[in-house]
């Protein structure tokens, strides 16, 4: 059973930094491109970062050179740094997870979810 766990959201100011965990079980004895999305109210769940299975990393334009993602293969966990911050940051901030062959930027192809963690920031 898969499950994934994000924690480390909250209330910054713009300019601030936050980083986001994904806790993560169930994935370990499979090849899986794992990653971060987030859903602004109003909006569509829309792609952040993305890291594969071998260690490529994708990121969506709006967060290049601000936002990095990493992982903890020792504790099954996924990171996502997030620096200079801004008010259209703002959003829920989903982990999930994908099969190894899978485009990581088609929504659709997540099988496996977290419940989310709340980022907002304040201008």
């Amino acid at each position: 059973q898969v499950q994934l766990v994000e924690s480390g959201g909250g209330l910054v100011q713009a300019g601030d930094s936050l980083r986001l965990s994904c806790a993560h079980s169930g994935l370990t004895a499979t090849r899986y491109n794992i990653g971060w999305w987030r859903q602004a109210p109003g909006k569509e769940r829309e792609f952040v970062s993305a890291i594969l299975w071998t260690g490529q990393t994708y990121d969506a334009d709006s967060v290049k050179g601000r936002f990095a993602i990493s992982r903890d293969s020792a504790k099954n966990t996924l990171y996502l740094q997030m620096n200079s911050l801004k008010p259209e940051d703002t959003a829920v901030y989903y982990c999930a997870a994908t099969k190894w062959d899978n485009s990581v930027v088609v929504l659709g192809n997540y099988a496996y979810w977290g419940q989310g963690t709340q980022v907002t920031v304040s201008s």
